[in-house]
Formats: C-alpha cells, sequence, structure tokens
C-alpha cells in the first residue's frame, strides 16, 4: 500500500510529469485542472515527500556512441549484510553501472551496465567487477535489442486499484 494518501489531482501531476519532466508549471496545472499557484505547493509537497525523487532527460546512450549494453549476474561468496553493503557501495562507484538490484533467489545483484565498445566492458568485467571483493561468480548478458524501457510506474494500474479500494 502506498505511504502517502494521493488525492486524484496528486496522482494526476505525477502521472503528467512522469510522462513529460519539462513541462511548465502553467501547462501542467492547466492539464490537472487547477491554477497555477496550488499546482506549483503541490509539486513542491510531492518533492518534499520524496515522490518526486527528480527530473532527468532520457538521453540515448547509443546515439552517443554507448553501444554495448550488458546485464551481470552477480553472485557473492557471503550475504551478510555487511558484505551486501559493501557490494552496493563499490556497485554505485562504477560508472559503467548504471542500475543495481539485488535479487533474491540464485543471483544476489544484477547490474545493467553500459559501454562505449565491447572492450571496454570486458576491462571492467576483469580488472573491477570480478576481482572485487566478495564477488563469487558473475554471468554476463549482452543486450541484443531493447524492447520496452518505459520509466516510473504504471499510473492506470494505479488508479484501477485506487478505484476498486473504494
Amino acid at each position: 500500500m502506498p505511504t502517502f494518501k494521493l488525492d486524484p489531482i496528486d496522482r494526476k501531476i505525477l502521472a503528467e510529469l512522469q510522462a513529460d519532466g519539462r513541462m511548465t508549471n502553467v501547462e501542467l496545472s492547466r492539464r490537472v485542472g487547477i491554477s497555477a499557484p496550488p499546482c506549483l505547493r503541490r509539486v513542491r509537497t510531492l518533492e518534499e515527500q520524496g515522490l518526486i525523487r527528480g527530473y532527468h532527460a532520457d538521453i540515448d546512450a547509443r546515439e552517443l556512441g554507448f553501444e554495448v549494453q550488458v546485464f551481470a549476474m552477480v553472485g557473492l561468496a557471503s550475504q551478510a549484510e555487511a558484505d551486501l553493503s559493501s557490494f552496493e557501495t563499490r556497485a554505485r562507484s562504477w560508472p559503467l553501472v548504471r542500475e543495481c538490484h539485488m535479487l533474491n533467489g540464485e543471483i544476489d545483484f544484477i547490474l545493467k551496465c553500459v559501454a562505449p565498445d565491447l572492450p571496454t566492458f570486458q576491462n571492467f568485467l576483469t580488472r573491477e567487477l570480478t576481482a572485487a571483493p566478495n564477488v563469487a561468480s558473475v554471468k554476463t548478458s549482452l543486450v541484443i535489442r531493447c524492447a520496452k524501457d518505459t520509466p516510473g510506474v504504471p499510473f492506470e494500474i494505479y488508479e484501477a486499484r485506487i478505484a476498486a479500494q473504494g
């Protein structure tokens, strides 16, 4: 369940900003059906609550020459909390790692990596990732193509869930 109670206007604001974070407050207020000053106050409140964590440009990595995208499945020798936290800290420091998720099951972490070419990724793999303390295994899968990459949350399902709750 959501931590915050959001009314329909707050949900519309979040959905609109998720689709286009660059729109002006005036445009946003028009789309959600309220005047600009209360719309801006609501956005600021959503930011303060941590529901809006930031605003980002959707960069086309391949157009910038980052041709290689790899998912690396990492198994650690120890799953003690200190070892898990240590790996997370290390993963945050690697520029090629764009996402790091801890999983349950056979794999401890999955990393989404982006590199300009295969030699750059291979260098990272051998000199950084597999050489890192507590790393027991690494399996990699090279991305051939992306069929879907939609950030954020599916607001249409969120709205249906809220409606079902009454």
